[in-house]
């Protein structure tokens, strides 16, 4: 399974503080240690919600410069705004990246497919529209659906793309885990082509001891199909526990990377 790690992100208060200051050598020094525990993807989100567009855009240049330059790991340009997006793909000058994160929105599906044609990138897929994140298995299918069918107009390769079921607290709707696993199967099912992902922690939010619900919940969604998730990959016990469920679930051939997690 392909982790994008998450620590490089505005809203956490060490992030925050070094894209502030725009420190060079601590920004770099985080990308190399989630690079070096395993990150596939090294997520890039410098929205603090101070300043102009202008100042975002001139951040995501400046972050993503450095980290490309940093660590031989992808990066994940993530904005819910196609200016600042493309400000980072400008700045990856060739390199590989993923797009977080497009919604089934037309307006804002041709904006970011024209994005992911133009830099020849790939795409995390949310499975909502305008009017939010629906409540059932069979309306977040549809949202990607919608979205498949616009990649596939567009000339985008579903093997580019990866949905997220999206999840929502346990605490205040304890069915809304088994309906995120039932999307998950749902969208492998009806979508082969494209992968699945998943932010993880949102399914504990209220609830003491999350760490065990989220390790928990991880291990169920690889069951149900989930390709990629956007975590901490710093985290010692997640890391192992995305080894003992890949092996257990038959992705780990002669379980050699469970075998060296644990050498």
């Amino acid at each position: 399974m392909k982790i994008i790690g998450e620590k490089i992100n505005a809203t956490l208060k060490d992030a925050r503080r070094i894209i502030g200051e725009r420190n060079d050598h601590d920004l770099q020094a985080l990308a190399r240690k989630e690079a070096e525990a395993g990150a596939a993807y090294i997520d890039v989100n410098v929205g603090t919600g101070e300043g102009s567009r202008d100042d975002e855009i001139a951040a995501m240049d400046w972050a993503v410069k450095l980290v490309a330059a940093a660590v031989d790991a992808s990066i994940s340009v993530d904005s819910a705004d196609p200016g600042v997006i493309e400000a980072g793909l400008k700045a990856l000058n060739g390199k590989k990246a993923l797009i977080n994160s497009v919604k089934a929105a037309e307006k804002m599906l041709e904006a970011v497919l024209g994005l992911v044609k133009a830099y020849d990138c790939e795409v995390i897929a949310l499975a909502m529209d305008e009017k939010g994140i629906p409540s059932t298995v069979e309306e977040r299918l549809q949202a990607c659906e919608k979205i498949a069918s616009f990649c596939s107009k567009r000339g985008v390769e579903l093997g580019k793309v990866y949905f997220d079921p999206l999840v929502l607290p346990i605490s205040a709707d304890v069915t809304q885990g088994l309906i995120t696993l039932k999307t998950l199967e749902a969208i492998k099912t009806a979508i082969p082509e494209a992968h699945t992902v998943m932010g993880l922690s949102n399914v504990s939010y209220g609830l003491p001891a999350r760490k065990q619900l989220n390790l928990g919940f991880l291990q169920m969604a690889i069951y149900a199909g989930l390709d990629a998730a956007i975590a901490d990959p710093l985290d010692a016990e997640f890391m192992s526990a995305v080894k003992t469920a890949e092996v257990l679930v038959g992705r780990d051939k002669r379980c050699k990377r469970y075998m060296r997690q644990f050498r």
